[in-house]
């Protein structure tokens, strides 16, 4: 794996399909975008500084991998964000139908409105690692027709938080364990579990059970 991947990595095209995978997730979430960025770290760091013959462009070649990678990974995300913003701004009624026949994604939408109203713009930056979320957030926010100012700076920050989280827990893996399969798994299990976090962060909490109050014989 180790010489394999590591030749993968030193291709450009990579990054390109890095690129491709992170910006198109907002509209088919199935893609793994966060593991093939995972992925790509984990290699990063564990696989030596000559590969498969291949002179290394510095002293330290980490460096520049892991920078292009942050680097393509942090654009893709707030462009495709900006793209399903304005898909969603511009259809808004086609859009607004889908998620409202789904009560999952219009309760989101809900909750998103209500959050952005009251300036909860971190809410964008966890909905970021929850399955679906980043879909969820960027078109609710077009279609409940969000000002500019009120997503895309969170939307931003976001993408940056996500991208070195994802990027960091793949260097460690690699630094620590190598460019393995092993240490390759740990690191998107490290990433899953962060979605798994954020998914119970973002669910309402319950409504309270209203009590009936016992009323005096007579008064009824």
């Amino acid at each position: 794996m180790q010489e394999t991947l590591g030749v993968l990595l030193y291709a450009p095209w990579i990054y390109v399909v890095v690129a491709a995978s992170i910006m198109l997730d907002v509209f088919v979430p199935v893609l793994p975008s966060g593991a093939l960025v995972v992925t790509a770290a984990t290699v990063a760091a564990g696989t030596a500084a000559d590969v498969a013959g291949l002179p290394s462009p510095t002293s330290n070649p980490h460096l520049p991998q892991l920078f292009l990678l942050g680097l393509c990974a942090i654009t893709a995300s707030f462009v495709g964000d900006l793209l399903a913003y304005a898909l969603a701004l511009r259809g808004g009624r086609r859009f607004g139908g889908a998620i409202a026949r789904s009560r999952r994604l219009s309760a989101a939408q809900e909750r998103l409105d209500g959050a952005l109203r009251r300036g909860g713009g971190p809410l964008v930056v966890l909905a970021r690692f929850a399955p679906a979320g980043r879909a969820v957030v960027s078109l609710g926010a077009g279609v409940s027709r969000r000002r500019k100012r009120e997503f895309l700076p969170w939307s931003a920050v976001a993408a940056v938080v996500w991208t070195v989280y994802s990027v960091g827990v793949g260097y460690l893996g690699g630094q620590l364990l190598g460019a393995s399969w092993f240490s390759t798994g740990l690191s998107v299990a490290a990433l899953l579990g962060a979605g798994v976090v954020a998914a119970r962060l973002l669910r309402p909490s319950p409504e309270p059970v209203p009590v009936p109050v016992p009323t005096e014989p007579g008064l009824s």
